[in-house]
């Protein structure tokens, strides 16, 4: 039979952010089980380190701004071919919920807040998923409006945002008939991060065990271990809301975990995504679909990952083989645009990343940042400018797409 196919998708949770990662701060039980009884892919990165154009790649397969996506404000254009195409096509039934962050929003609201959660997605703009319930975004991790197939109106749900989204998807897809493929999108651990967080108390922020690349003194140190307070009571609670949602599904489920982007936190004494840093590119991508538990090392991205799906729905194994990833030694990462929002990336900028090599392009094509990963995976030597590497960097410069 076709399996029946689970896409956990967060928001701003970095690769490093899991116990099974070795970060010391982290809390994720249900995560680290997953990982251990799955595939950890070690060095899977988003496509564009920002939400909607991460995900766009993430449902079309196809990278910003080719799937229509350049600015943070476009919407998924109203004809983009999605994953919800390739399943049904399939004879698979594909379900939506939670955070869509795709539709055409006012740049006038405020991004947090009840004027973008409570934003209708009109049902010809939902990227042709049968049953779709979801906010377009709005960043409410508590009591969230949702609308969608059987919510023509939002209509405010109490109760920790992951915790309702989880329930409710696991409750729908119990009466669905296999196979089906649903994915379940989450804002946390998206800031606001002093958020209450589902009775999770917030570490103590003296206690907090930073990256060796956050300065270790000054106002970036303060105001990381302040957030990450917050931080790391969300993607607990969070955790434990997935336990839920996962513990309810048949063990045949094949299960994806991961995040649109990471955050900053304070490396190199910078604050939330956009970068092309390890901390915003770097996503965790945990898969649980049968057979032995193990890392991966495949240069994979969320682009990636609809490919992947639709090779198991044609006959599950050798799933990255059959999408024609398993050879890929670069993947791609870029973000085409600025956002003009405090924090964030001041320039475009392309580039490709392995397990061992980073190299960054500014727009007109001149190198910006080159690590060696391998020997500086916390990426403290810009190698752009070392006389040694000038081969190097040439070489790799070749490789970036025009």
């Amino acid at each position: 039979m076709a399996p029946n196919i689970l896409w956990i998708v967060t928001t701003q949770w970095r690769a490093q952010a899991l116990g099974c990662a070795g970060d010391p701060n982290a809390r994720t039980p249900f995560l680290d089980s997953l990982a251990a009884e799955g595939v950890v892919y070690e060095q899977a990165v988003t496509p564009h380190p920002f939400g909607p154009f991460a995900r766009a790649a993430l449902l079309t397969g196809i990278e910003s701004p080719a799937n229509g996506i350049r600015d943070y404000y476009d919407p998924l254009p109203a004809g983009a071919r999605t994953i919800a195409h390739r399943m049904r096509e399939r004879s698979y039934a594909t379900a939506f919920f939670g955070k869509w962050h795709l539709a055409a929003r006012d740049r006038a609201a405020g991004l947090v807040g009840e004027a973008h959660a409570m934003e209708v997605v009109p049902s010809g703009q939902r990227g042709g998923f049968d049953f779709w319930e979801g906010f377009e975004s709005g960043f409410l991790l508590n009591n969230p409006w949702l609308h969608g197939t059987r919510l023509p109106e939002p209509v405010r749900f109490h109760g920790y945002q992951s915790d309702v989204v989880c329930m409710r998807a696991l409750d729908f897809v119990r009466g669905l008939g296999a196979p089906w493929f649903a994915v379940v999108s989450l804002e946390a651990p998206h800031p606001p991060y002093a958020a209450p967080s589902a009775g999770v108390p917030p570490r103590d922020p003296a206690s907090i065990v930073m990256r060796p690349n956050v300065p270790p003194l000054g106002a970036a140190a303060d105001r990381a271990r302040a957030e990450l307070s917050g931080y790391y009571a969300h993607t607990e609670a969070t955790d434990r809301s997935i336990a839920g949602l996962v513990g309810g599904l048949p063990r045949e489920t094949i299960v994806v975990f991961t995040s649109a982007h990471g955050d900053m936190h304070g490396s190199h004494g910078l604050f939330r995504k956009g970068w092309p840093h390890e901390e915003s590119v770097r996503v965790p991508l945990i898969v649980r679909a049968g057979g032995p538990a193990r890392r991966d090392s495949s240069a994979l991205t969320l682009a990636d990952l609809a490919g992947i799906t639709t090779a198991w729905a044609d006959g599950g194994a050798g799933a990255l083989l059959a999408a024609g990833l398993r050879e890929r030694v670069y993947a791609r990462i870029s973000m085409p645009s600025v956002v003009a929002l405090a924090d964030q990336c001041d320039r475009e900028w392309k580039g490709i990343r392995s397990a061992t090599r980073k190299l960054v392009l500014q727009p007109g094509g001149a190198p910006w940042l080159c690590f060696d990963l391998e020997n500086s995976p916390l990426e403290l030597d810009n190698l752009v400018h070392d006389p040694s590497r000038a081969a190097e960097v040439r070489r790799l410069q070749g490789l970036v797409s025009p």
